[in-house]
């Protein structure tokens, strides 16, 4: 399973980006957990949002209305749409995905497949 991060850049507070994860040599993106993690300078990586195999969204409780997950399984792609950035959001952004149903949505290392990551840079 590969996956490929895609639509960061630098945008100033208050802006938006979406970011796009696709996912190939998989059995389709619904047979996935996928997630969001993002990592800043010097701190650890932590969780973003994820999606369940039946489309059940999750959001890490401070960032729950800013940034929403969403997927395409036609285009088997996964989305985080960031809304109203600031530079605490500053950070490499990852996607993962996992097949198992095993607790621990936000837990990094409950995950099996990683992308290389897509940088998010906001200035004030």
């Amino acid at each position: 399973v590969h996956l490929e991060e895609s639509g960061g850049g630098s945008v100033q507070t208050g802006g938006s980006l979406r970011l796009a994860c696709t996912v190939s040599g998989s059995m389709g993106i619904r047979n996935y957990i996928m997630a969001w993690f993002r990592q800043a300078p010097g701190k650890e990586r932590e969780a973003v949002a994820a999606i369940q195999k039946d489309g059940v969204t999750l959001s890490e409780d401070s960032l729950r209305g800013r940034f929403i997950i969403s997927r395409d399984a036609a285009k088997n792609t996964l989305y985080l749409q960031m809304n109203n950035l600031i530079p605490e959001d500053t950070a490499m952004y990852y996607c993962a995905a996992r097949s198992s149903g095993s607790p621990g949505l936000f837990v990094a290392s409950s995950y099996m497949y990683w992308g290389q990551g897509t940088r998010v840079t906001v200035s004030s």
